[in-house]
């Protein structure tokens, strides 16, 4: 078992969900994020999500993408994220993620980058952009050197959902709903028939992601799955307070994780009696 799996794993043994934050590396600089990430576990984040600034990122709203046009300007590469992570490795053992789009994995070299995965202690790479269907692209040099691939998996038909999550490894990244990234008011998934299919075939832990943006909604996602992820809501902070974002975002982290906490506990509470 990777770190991934070994945190699911003691998180279900403990009776708990997974808060999942997301960060975009490099907004507003490199020192900023290399802060907030240690800040963030510090705060209750079981994983982090490291987003990999990209020209054009279709799966992201337009808080993610502006933060992506920041960091871009400010110089980030993904070379130099690299030696950010390898050096927030050697502080924590907790999971870490990238997510990025699959054609700066090819500008970079697919080898060369599963291999830096391997070699700075990323333990998971969630390509937003790349289709079940092309999954071999990377699939091999990821299995080399250890790296999970995430798959997505959206409220589509049922073969569709079968067909990705009975493959999934490490955790399978549900979609709360189709479109872009960005916090939501409401939803018009029907999440019950949506875990339902999906816990029928996934083998592994699902996390839900793509429009929470408070504690009260990470709680109620969560207790549909194993954990819940948020961006936008995170990266709206970075924005607003900028170098100075530190303690807010992770006095949010905390929030989230208490939200997602306290509504396992109800849920398990209930359950019991």
């Amino acid at each position: 078992m990777n770190r991934i799996d070994h945190k699911f794993a003691d998180l279900k043994k403990n009776g708990e969900k997974a808060l999942i934050p997301f960060v975009t590396a490099g907004d507003p600089d490199l020192a900023t994020t290399e802060k907030l990430i240690p800040a963030m576990l510090r705060a209750g984040a079981d994983l982090v999500e490291i987003g990999v600034p990209f020209s054009d990122p279709i799966a992201e709203g337009p808080v993610i993408q502006k933060a992506s046009r920041r960091a871009l300007d400010s110089g980030t590469t993904l070379a130099e994220i690299f030696k950010m992570v390898g050096r927030l490795r050697r502080k924590t053992d907790e999971p870490l993620l990238l997510m990025m789009y699959l054609n700066s994995i090819f500008r970079f070299g697919t080898e060369r980058f599963c291999s830096l995965c391997e070699e700075t202690g990323i333990d998971g790479v969630i390509v937003p952009d790349m289709p079940y269907e092309e999954r071999d692209e990377i699939q091999g040099a990821a299995d080399r050197h250890g790296v999970i691939p995430i798959r997505m998996v959206a409220p589509t038909s049922h073969d569709r959902i079968k067909t990705i999550a009975s493959s999934a490894k490490g955790f399978l990244y549900c979609v709360s709903s189709t479109g872009v990234t960005g916090t939501r008011s409401q939803f018009s998934t029907d999440f019950r028939k949506f875990f339902g299919t999906i816990k029928k075939y996934a083998k592994v832990p699902c996390a839900v992601g793509f429009g929470i943006s408070n504690p009260e909604q990470a709680g109620r996602m969560a207790a549909y799955c194993d954990g819940a992820i948020v961006g936008s809501a995170i990266v709206k902070i970075v924005e607003r307070e900028r170098q100075g974002a530190v303690p807010d975002v992770a006095s949010f982290v905390k929030s989230l994780k208490a939200g997602v906490t306290h509504r396992t506990a109800s849920h398990k509470g209930q359950t019991e009696k």
